[in-house]
C-alpha cells in the first residue's frame, strides 16, 4: 500500500515555522493536489516527502514505513520538477534511463523495455535519440515525466510541472497527466498555485496557507462548502463577493441593503457566531438580476461590462463593496441605470467576523481557519 501519512509534521527554520503540525493521510492510488499561494509551505511539504528537507518534528510514512531519515533514493518516490531538470548532453533515452542505471540492478534489456513502453505511452517514441534542446517545452515535460514513470515508484511527486508551459499546452498536458494517472494508478502528490489545475485533476485538494492546512476535500466540496473565508476567496475565478453584515432578528443588514433569511439559518448563525457581525459571501454566478419590486432586491451601480465570450462579467458597487456578477453573454444592462441584484439563500455563505469560519458549513477535521 502506497499511502502517504503526515503525523503532526512541523518544519521550522530558526524562529520561523514554515509547516505547523500537519496531519494528513493520502490514500493509495489517489491524486492529491497541494494548493496555496506563494510562500504557503506547499513545496516544503513535498520536499519533506522527497527527503530534500529535514522534518523538524513529527513523522512521514509511505505505506507502513516511517521515512524520517531515509535517504531520498531509498524512499520509493520519483519527482517531476518545474524546470524539467534534463541533462542537455544526453539523449532522451539516456535521460530516462539514467536513474534506473544508478539505483537498480536491472539489465540493459529490462531498462530498454521500460524506456520503450513508457515512451510509447507518452507518444515520444520517435524522439528517443534526440537531445532536449531539439524538443519543444511539452516534449521536454513528457521526458521528465517519463523519467519518473520508468522508475515504477510507490509515489509520484510533482512540483508545479506545468508552470513553464503556455496556456494551450498546459491544458493538453493536464489531460495527459490525468490519463497517465488513470493508467498507472500510482499515488500522486501534485503541488500547484493554479486552482484550475487542482480543480480539474484532483481526487482531493489540500489547501495550505501560512504553513497550516485550511481544508482538505474533493474539488466540489472545496468550491461549494469552503471551510473559511481564505478558502472561499482563494478558490473560484472571479473570486467570491464579500459584504460586511450584521444579523438582527432574521435579517442581514449591510451598509445599503437588507436581506431577510430563514429563521433556522438565523438561529444557526446566532448559535455558531462569536458576535452579530458576519461577512456575507456569494459567488458571481449565484447572483442574478431582478427588479426594484423584488423584496430581496439589492441596489448596485454598474461600473464595467467585461465580455468573455460565453458570459459577461458585470463589475458593480454595492455601497462600499465591489461586486462581480456573471451573466449570459446576451445580458447587457444599461450602464446609466441602477442594477437590482438578488440571490438564493441556499447559495450564500456566512463567515464569522472574528474566526473567519464558514458557520453554514460543517467544518472538516483537517480545517484550521486563519485568524
Amino acid at each position: 500500500m502506497s499511502t502517504v501519512t503526515f503525523s503532526d509534521v512541523q518544519k521550522q527554520y530558526g524562529d520561523i515555522i514554515a509547516i505547523e503540525d500537519v496531519s494528513l493521510e493520502i490514500n493509495d492510488g489517489e491524486f492529491v493536489s497541494i494548493l496555496g499561494p506563494s510562500g504557503s509551505g506547499k513545496s516544503t511539504l513535498l520536499r519533506m516527502i522527497a527527503g530534500l528537507e529535514e522534518i523538524s518534528n513529527g513523522e512521514i510514512s509511505i505505506g507502513e514505513r516511517v521515512i524520517n531519515g531515509v535517504a531520498p533514493q531509498d524512499r520509493g518516490i520519483a519527482m517531476v520538477f518545474q524546470n524539467y531538470a534534463l541533462y542537455p548532453h544526453m539523449t532522451v533515452r539516456d535521460n530516462m534511463s539514467y536513474g534506473l542505471r544508478l539505483t537498480t540492478d536491472l539489465d540493459e534489456s529490462e531498462i530498454d523495455e521500460r524506456i520503450e513502453s513508457t515512451a510509447k505511452m507518452l507518444e515520444i517514441e520517435d524522439h528517443l535519440e534526440k537531445r532536449p534542446a531539439n524538443l519543444s517545452g511539452g516534449q521536454q515535460q513528457r521526458v521528465a515525466t517519463g523519467r519518473a514513470i520508468v522508475r515504477n515508484p510507490d509515489v509520484f511527486l510533482m512540483d508545479e510541472p506545468l508552470s513553464n508551459l503556455d496556456a494551450k499546452l498546459k491544458m493538453h498536458m493536464r489531460t495527459e497527466l490525468q490519463r497517465i494517472h488513470d493508467e498507472l494508478e500510482t499515488t500522486t502528490i501534485y503541488v500547484t498555485h493554479d486552482q484550475e489545475e487542482a480543480m480539474t485533476m484532483s481526487d482531493r485538494i489540500v489547501i495550505v496557507a501560512e504553513g497550516q492546512l485550511q481544508q482538505v476535500g474533493p474539488p466540489e466540496e472545496i468550491y461549494n462548502k469552503p471551510a473559511n473565508r481564505f478558502v472561499a476567496n482563494f478558490i473560484g475565478s472571479p473570486a467570491m463577493n464579500f459584504f460586511d453584515v450584521t444579523l438582527e432578528d432574521d435579517c442581514l443588514h449591510g451598509s445599503t441593503f437588507e436581506y431577510p433569511i430563514a429563521a433556522d439559518t438565523a438561529a444557526m448563525a446566532r448559535d455558531a457566531g462569536t458576535s452579530s457581525s458576519f461577512t456575507l459571501g456569494v459567488r458571481p454566478e449565484h447572483i442574478s438580476l431582478t427588479d426594484e419590486q423584488d423584496p430581496r432586491a439589492i441596489r448596485a451601480e454598474l461600473d464595467v461590462i467585461e465580455p468573455i465570450g460565453s458570459d459577461n462579467y458585470l463589475y458593480a458597487t454595492v455601497g462600499d463593496h465591489e461586486c462581480t456578477i456573471r451573466v449570459p453573454a446576451d445580458v447587457k444592462p444599461d450602464r446609466t441605470a441602477p442594477l437590482w441584484l438578488t440571490f438564493d439563500e441556499s447559495d450564500i455563505h456566512l463567515f464569522d467576523s472574528t474566526t473567519n469560519d464558514n458557520i453554514l458549513t460543517a467544518p472538516t477535521p483537517s480545517a484550521r481557519p486563519l485568524n
